[in-house]
């Protein structure tokens, strides 16, 4: 049955993760048996056992043209606010090295969550047991650290502003986007906890968020930032779907915007697949990420790339699993 459906899907909508999204969303919703198998916020993870397969099984029968109907009216959403986790440190590389505030504009920002990585706690593990701690609130992030120490700070760096864009923001404010994102979450306890904290928080204090293409939109967003802060440009998993042509073309609105900025990107190397071999921001990588690349092994480049007086200059900082579990900083 569930294949059925997912073979009826463009591949570009991400028929697997789709999929999974609506049968998770139609589970919780009608409570039976299968909704028990999935997290809920503040809970600890269900077991699983014996009897998950075939409550998937009755319940994909039973509704099969509800679930082909959820997945042929979304798209598939990834919302992960840890991937603050790898923004923190290159946050703090710029402010230790630049005096100035920061502009914050979170590009492919969709529900938002990334546009408060100073409002968030954070916790990194280090191989030898010691914790390196950022901030407080009521959203602590943590993950596990190999390489080198990154730098982080007892408070986040300070942001004096900031702005979403995104092709299509999502409302959190409506009940059926919120839902929808919440099912496109990882079924796993953690994951589940830190969306809700976080939408709770972005509903309480609400940022604004500019409707656009990122490279469309960039000049005049950049133009209506305080003159004497530094903007800093982040996109998380955003410009590894720009092909080649709108890549350059963001290359270009950097340097149209006529300010020092910063472009923070982390984002996996292109192109995507077997073949990849750079990063969006066009900086070369070790020889072994290229080849753990080509094995399937999935993850993030930390990159910077840095304008000042119209000069562009870029390195990479480190890389990252895409959930943001683990964090590998490069030395120096």
């Amino acid at each position: 049955m569930l294949l059925g459906i997912a073979a009826d899907l463009p591949p570009d909508r991400q028929p697997a993760l789709l999929l999974s999204a609506a049968v998770r969303k139609l589970a919780v919703e009608r409570g039976g048996d299968l909704a028990r198998y999935f997290p809920v916020p503040g809970e600890p993870q269900p077991a699983q056992d014996a009897g998950f397969t075939p409550a998937l099984a009755a319940f994909a029968r039973a509704e099969r043209e509800e679930l082909a109907r959820l997945c042929a009216g979304h798209r598939y959403q990834m919302t992960e606010v840890a991937r603050c986790l790898d923004v923190l440190p290159a946050l703090a590389v710029v402010a230790a090295e630049d005096p100035r505030p920061l502009a914050l504009v979170d590009l492919g920002t969709g529900a938002g969550l990334g546009l408060r990585p100073d409002r968030y706690a954070y916790c990194y593990r280090l191989p030898d047991g010691r914790e390196l701690r950022c901030g407080a609130g009521p959203l602590e992030l943590s993950c596990e650290v190999r390489g080198g120490t990154p730098p982080v700070p007892p408070q986040p760096p300070v942001i004096t502003a900031r702005v979403g864009v995104d092709v299509e923001p999502h409302d959190l404010a409506d009940p059926a986007t919120r839902t929808w994102l919440a099912a496109c979450v990882p079924p796993e306890a953690g994951a589940v906890s830190r969306f809700a904290t976080a939408t709770d928080l972005a509903l309480a204090d609400p940022e604004p968020i500019v409707r656009g293409d990122v490279v469309d939109v960039l000049v005049d967003v950049v133009s209506g930032l305080p003159s004497d802060a530094l903007v800093c440009l982040v996109d998380t998993y955003v410009h590894v779907f720009l092909g080649p042509e709108r890549l350059a073309a963001f290359g270009d609105a950097l340097a149209r915007a006529g300010r020092d900025l910063e472009w923070i990107s982390v984002d996996p190397l292109v192109p995507l697949g077997p073949e990849a071999r750079s990063t969006v921001q066009g900086l070369a990588v070790p020889d072994h990420w290229i080849a753990e690349n080509r094995e399937g092994g999935v993850f993030g480049v930390i990159g910077r790339v840095s304008v000042r007086d119209g000069e562009r200059r870029g390195t990479v900082l480190g890389r990252a699993h895409p959930s943001a579990a683990w964090l590998e900083w490069l030395p120096g």
